[in-house]
């Protein structure tokens, strides 16, 4: 079993840019069903980076959770079935 969780991260509302407490992640791109394919993106020693699908930036921001972006609205959560 995973010891833990990687955050899920998306941009329905299109910023510019989005503020996120962890270095490996998912991008969905919107929230589904306009959502793109699930990419496991890993910032490395690096600060940003840019997903390959939708193009959002994400900037490693060290004072927020690895679940915590900025805009909140940022974090994707999936709907209980």
């Amino acid at each position: 079993m995973a010891d833990h969780v990687v955050p899920h991260f998306q941009n329905t509302s299109g910023h510019d840019c989005i503020e996120i407490g962890a270095r490996e992640f998912m991008c969905i791109g919107a929230n589904p069903p306009f959502d793109h394919p699930h990419v496991f993106l890993d910032l490395g020693h690096e600060d940003q980076i840019v997903c390959p699908y939708c193009s959002t930036l994400y900037k490693y921001n060290p004072s927020l959770k690895a679940g915590q972006a900025e805009p909140a609205d940022s974090v994707w959560v999936p709907a209980a079935a």
